[in-house]
């Protein structure tokens, strides 16, 4: 029972310290990277990584849910909810790695454990991003640029780089996402319009021959009814 308690205490201080953590990066993004220690391990931060992708594996579990119906969304729960955590904590050491290059080249003389809490404690606003993906285009738009800013106040605040070429090197960086993102998205969501028009020719057709189909047969039974009669 003590074990029970023990782990349960622990449970619940970090969630109280994830939904801060969420809630300061959120509303006071410059503040909390001024303050955010840039050292003290990986263990906080890839918690903090695996509670943000399993939140937004729920998000994206009841939107599906809306839109598509449950039957169909119980494979999506078990990647979105169970796997997804699993996958983001390995690419965010890799997307560290990543930014650490880019603040390197930019000046920076911070250590890649601090790139790395720097980039896993951004993932504090992708809950409320999927929510604004609902929105076709606008979304997209407001995330990314959102991301940017986090980005750029992390490169202020912790990184010490000027706030302009934090803007130019970020500003071009989720640019250029945002300009891959909008081509996908439109791209899909053509595709969905013309298998959309493809399924409804083929049935018009379908229904078309089915008609044709029933009207021979019509004319031939007429036929043979004339035929035995005139037999």
């Amino acid at each position: 029972m003590k074990d029970t308690s023990v782990i349960g205490q622990r449970i619940k201080e970090h969630s109280t310290s994830t939904i801060k953590t969420m809630r300061e990066l959120i509303f006071t993004p410059a503040e909390f990277f001024r303050k955010m220690p840039r050292s003290g391990g990986f263990v906080d931060p890839v918690i903090f990584v695996a509670s943000m992708s399993f939140v937004t594996g729920v998000i994206n579990l009841i939107l599906w849910t809306m839109d598509k119906g449950f039957a169909t969304s119980l494979s999506n729960a078990f990647v979105g909810i169970v796997i997804m955590p699993v996958f983001s904590v390995i690419a965010s050491f890799i997307s560290a790695a990543v930014l650490f290059i880019i603040w390197k080249v930019m000046g920076s003389s911070e250590s890649y454990e601090t790139a790395y809490r720097c980039g896993a404690y951004a993932m504090a606003i992708t809950p409320v991003i999927i929510i604004l993906d609902v929105v076709p285009y606008i979304g997209s738009v407001i995330g990314f640029i959102w991301m940017a800013y986090i980005f750029v106040t992390a490169s202020i605040e912790v990184h010490g780089i000027r706030k302009k070429m934090a803007w130019v090197v970020f500003g071009v960086l989720f640019g250029f996402f945002l300009i891959v993102n909008i081509n996908a998205m439109y791209n899909s969501r053509h595709f969905s319009q013309e298998m959309e028009q493809l399924r409804k020719t083929s049935h018009d057709l379908d229904k078309l021959t089915t008609d044709e189909t029933r009207e021979t047969m019509k004319k031939s039974i007429e036929e043979m009814k004339k035929r035995f009669k005139n037999d």
